[in-house]
């Protein structure tokens, strides 16, 4: 029994190390391609162009917010069109934010995908360890019973498997926390750039629409 609750700890560390792996190079890419994005954002500031330039960014969440807001500040809306062929103002205003509100859910939930793993390697981990311990001294007491002694010899084999059980246990967990702790951090920072982004996109958008309304008049 102990050494399958080693091999399930094991289980957990190695699962836990390939998510911290993979999770830390490719925030480290959204981060990179979230800054370059936002700069040509604003360095171009036609919408045209940057719809253009979206092929060279593969990992940043704003690619996929723009390419939202863009699509729907497009499309057009059957026989009620506006100018340039799209919907009316009002409508289109209230579509790329929904759109674009709805692409921001979806690019959360992809960057936080697997991440949970690692709370639950942090929370369960040092229990299971603990399980394992129990069983170790379980065994250690059922020595003692059978060979009527309690010397070194028949004690330290599950005394042994014990510690060993409870320090796998925390192997597995405190990476695992400070990871979660970590990456859900970053996460929270690219968020707050997709945020920003939005408004910043909608800010430019009405200001667009307004223009319209003007040529119009």
């Amino acid at each position: 029994m102990v050494k399958l609750v080693l091999l399930l700890l094991l289980f957990f560390s190695i699962a836990s190390w390939s998510i911290i792996l993979y999770k830390i190079r490719f925030l480290r890419r959204v981060e990179k391609e979230t800054r370059v994005f936002y700069d040509l954002f604003w360095q171009k500031r036609q919408f045209k162009t940057i719809n253009d330039e979206c092929g060279h960014f593969d990992a940043t969440p704003l690619k996929a917010l723009f390419k939202a807001g863009f699509k729907e500040l497009t499309r057009p809306r059957g026989g009620r069109t506006h100018v340039s062929g799209a919907a009316p103002p009002d409508e289109r205003v209230e579509n790329i934010i929904r759109a674009m509100r709805r692409t921001s859910m979806h690019e959360i939930n992809h960057m936080e995908k697997a991440v949970t793993f690692l709370a639950t390697t942090g929370n369960t981990a040092p229990f299971i360890g603990l399980f394992g311990t129990v069983w170790g001294i379980m065994n250690s007491f059922r020595s003692i019973g059978l060979k009527g002694a309690a010397n070194l010899a028949v004690v330290a084999p599950g005394i042994s498997e014990a510690l060993i059980a409870t320090a796998m246990g925390l192997v597995a967990a405190i990476p695992a926390v400070i990871a979660y702790n970590h990456i859900t951090t970053r996460i929270g920072r690219v968020t707050s750039e997709m945020e920003s982004f939005s408004t910043d996109f909608m800010a430019v958008v009405e200001r667009q629409i307004d223009g319209e309304k003007r040529t119009e008049r």
